[in-house]
Formats: C-alpha cells, sequence, structure tokens
C-alpha cells in the first residue's frame, strides 16, 4: 500500500489523480489533499477519501475548512499556507507526492517532498523553470525519485533509456527530444487576428481540459516554452536538442531520436489519467481508466514546425533558457503576471510576449543557487511587470495596434 500527498487536489491533475486511484483501492491510500481557496470542493474530497490531512493555501479558507468539517465529525488536522503543504509533502508515513500546485506558489512544498526522499509526481513546471539547478541537486542528494506528469515529458520518459541504470552511454545515443504541441486554440489564425483574443475564446483548448492560466499558456505557447525549459533539466539535455513540433490532433504525446535514425513515440488519447497511472505504477503499468486509442478514427496525424513570429513567448522561453541566471525565473514571474492582467481584460492578448519581453530585458545576469535569492528575482520580477503594467495602462481592446 503506497501513501499519498495530493498537492492541488481540486486542479484538473488532482481530481484525475483521485479517479486513478479510486480504481486502485489496494495499492493506494489518500493521506493529505491541499488546494488553494476551493473550499467546498476540497471539502467534499476529504469527505470521499478520508485523508489524515488537509491543507487549504489561503489561512482564512483553511478556518472555513476547519468548521465544516467540525460539524461534519470528520477526523482530520487543517492546515493552512506555504508550512502546511510543506508539511503533507514530507510526512514519514507518505510515499509519493503529486505537485499539482499551478505556478510558482508550488515550489517550496515540491522541494520539501524532494528533501524528504519522497516519489515526486511532477505536474508543476514551474519548479524546474525557477530553480533548475537547485531542484535536480535536490533530488540527487537525498535519493528522491522524479517522475513528469505533463503528457509530453511523461512520453519522453517512456521512450528513453530505462531511467534506473542511469547509463550514460545509452543516454548519449539520444539526438534529439521532439516536443509536441497542438499549437492552441489559434493555430490556424492570421497574426494581424490575434490581436482580438479575448480570455473566453483563450481558455478553450481543443483538445484538453485545463485550468484558465495553462489554457491561456498553451493558446500563447508558453507552455511548451515553459516545457523546453522543463525537458533540459529533466533529461539532462541542451536546449538546442529540444524541437518543438506542432501536432494538431494530440495523439503523439512526444517522441526521441536516437543516433541510429530511430524514433521512438508515445501515442495515446488526450487523457492525462494515462501519465498519471504511469507514475503512480512505474516501473510497473496498470489501469487507468482510458480508452484504447483507435488509430483507425484518428486517422491522420500532421505535423509542422512552429512559426516562432505566431508564438513570440516560445522564442521568449528558449531566449531565456539560453540566457541562463535569473532570466527563467523572469520569464515564469512575468507571464504569471501577464496572463493574470489579460485574464481580468486590463491588457489585449498580444500584449502578453510584449509585456514578458521587457521584464526579461531587465533581469540580472548571474546564478540562483538559493531558494531565497530565487524567492527575492520572483517577487522582483513581478513588481517590474506590475510596474510596467501601471506605466503602459494598456487598453484591453488592443487599439495601440
Amino acid at each position: 500500500m503506497k501513501n499519498i500527498s495530493i498537492l492541488g487536489a481540486t486542479g484538473t491533475i488532482g481530481i484525475n489523480t483521485l479517479d486513478v486511484i479510486a480504481r486502485h483501492p489496494q495499492h493506494f491510500n489518500v493521506v493529505a489533499l491541499s488546494a488553494n481557496i476551493q473550499v467546498e470542493k476540497l471539502f467534499q474530497l476529504c469527505i470521499k477519501h478520508q485523508p489524515n490531512y488537509a491543507v487549504m493555501a489561503d489561512s482564512h479558507a483553511a478556518e472555513q475548512l476547519q468548521l465544516k468539517c467540525q460539524t461534519a465529525c470528520l477526523d482530520l488536522t487543517v492546515l493552512s499556507g506555504t508550512e502546511g503543504l510543506e508539511t503533507i509533502a514530507s510526512l514519514d508515513e507518505v510515499d509519493y507526492v503529486m505537485a499539482a500546485i499551478v505556478g510558482a506558489a508550488g515550489l517550496l512544498p515540491n522541494l520539501a517532498a524532494a528533501r524528504a526522499g519522497k516519489r515526486v509526481m511532477l505536474a508543476n513546471k514551474e519548479s524546474l523553470v525557477m530553480s533548475g539547478q537547485l531542484f535536480m541537486d535536490t533530488i540527487h542528494q537525498h535519493q528522491a525519485e522524479l517522475l513528469p506528469i505533463d503528457s509530453e515529458h511523461n512520453a519522453i520518459f517512456q521512450c528513453l533509456p530505462d531511467q534506473r541504470n542511469h547509463d550514460k552511454t545509452a543516454k548519449m545515443a539520444v539526438r534529439k527530444i521532439l516536443l509536441t504541441a497542438s499549437g492552441g486554440p489559434f493555430r490556424t489564425w492570421k497574426r494581424e487576428q490575434l490581436h482580438s483574443v479575448t480570455p473566453e475564446q483563450a481558455i478553450a483548448h481543443p483538445n484538453w481540459e485545463m485550468g484558465k492560466k495553462i489554457s491561456v499558456d498553451s493558446a500563447t505557447m508558453m507552455n511548451k516554452g515553459l516545457e523546453v525549459i522543463e525537458a533540459c533539466w529533466l533529461f539532462d539535455l541542451n536546449v538546442d536538442n529540444i524541437q518543438v513540433v506542432i501536432h494538431p490532433q494530440s495523439t503523439i504525446h512526444s517522441m526521441v531520436a536516437y543516433n541510429d535514425g530511430s524514433v521512438l513515440a508515445q501515442l495515446g488519447n488526450p487523457d492525462m489519467r494515462t501519465p498519471i497511472a504511469y507514475a503512480l505504477a512505474w516501473p510497473e503499468r496498470m489501469e487507468s481508466g482510458v480508452a484504447d486509442l483507435d488509430i483507425f478514427s484518428v486517422a491522420q496525424l500532421d505535423f509542422s514546425p512552429p512559426d516562432f513570429s505566431h508564438y513570440p513567448c516560445l522564442q521568449l522561453a528558449y531566449d531565456a533558457h539560453r540566457q541562463g541566471g535569473y532570466a527563467t525565473i523572469a520569464l515564469n514571474a512575468s507571464n504569471e503576471i501577464a496572463v493574470e492582467a489579460f485574464l481580468s481584460k486590463q491588457i489585449g492578448f498580444t500584449d502578453i510576449p510584449r509585456l514578458i519581453e521587457a521584464v526579461l530585458n531587465d533581469a540580472p545576469s548571474g546564478s540562483a543557487n538559493t531558494v531565497e535569492t530565487i524567492l527575492q528575482q520572483d517577487q522582483a520580477s513581478r513588481e517590474q511587470a506590475q510596474r510596467y503594467l501601471h506605466d503602459y495602462q494598456y487598453p484591453a481592446s488592443n487599439t495601440h495596434h
């Protein structure tokens, strides 16, 4: 029986994880669940899954949850804030941690899980974008296991040589990674049409069910840019060995090209329960609830290179990783601010990369080797992004274009 903490239990990854776990009650036990401010949702999950701990990131929300649990005579410990998240990520009785908190907020609890030597099932790419070297060093030093949950990175993990033997010669045979991307909902739009994109249009992803922030990132392809950076750290590869491929069907989740001309691909229906089940069962496999892929109904697979002028956020991500130092922290922080501003209609869709680029240009050189310096730069970049927002007074209508 494996004991599990789920960080971000009310989000898409969290709900799908609980769905997979519920199919294997003899193998998995939910010890802890967390949410940000969704009190009622987490309360219902606590009733259903009976964890020992529940954590709300927001302290006021934690008080509300505590009251609900007492009224319902639920026997569990309610914690709050980053400290509460770090606690459930590092509990002695926990074996696996599903790291599914969106954004920079996931960094500290994910590091806590790594320091505690857990199997970290990483669905939070920002941890590696912000603190790649530090995070990977922590994983290795404490002999934690790191399994990627993003469908693309999970596909790559499945197509690479067995990660347990650490065989450098097998690793050297990898020529490049082909990271697939749907291209988002505006793949076929003309560039001049992008000025008029609304938040409602941007969060309607053609293939995947995702939260608002990640859906906007998919539309700008910043999501893929963050995944490029994440792949560099996860698989110890140079950014020039990672090629993004537009594949609108989202059937091939990624590919690995080898030096003998072989290309291995992982295929499946676009359903996050596949990578979740793989990470839970690894090195075995188990039933996930996902329907078998019907290749005859798919019938056709299309591939094309990305147009960086159509997806400037993707170019900015490549540039930030090459720049190194604090650049990727600035990239992530400014993107979070820009997406928030777009969703609240402060700025237009095409202003997102402009704001990010402005903040990136201010990023200092040098390396962020400690949690403190990483968080300081994250905060500085957010403040800089807010200043640009205030100074530019971007109208949501994009009339300035």
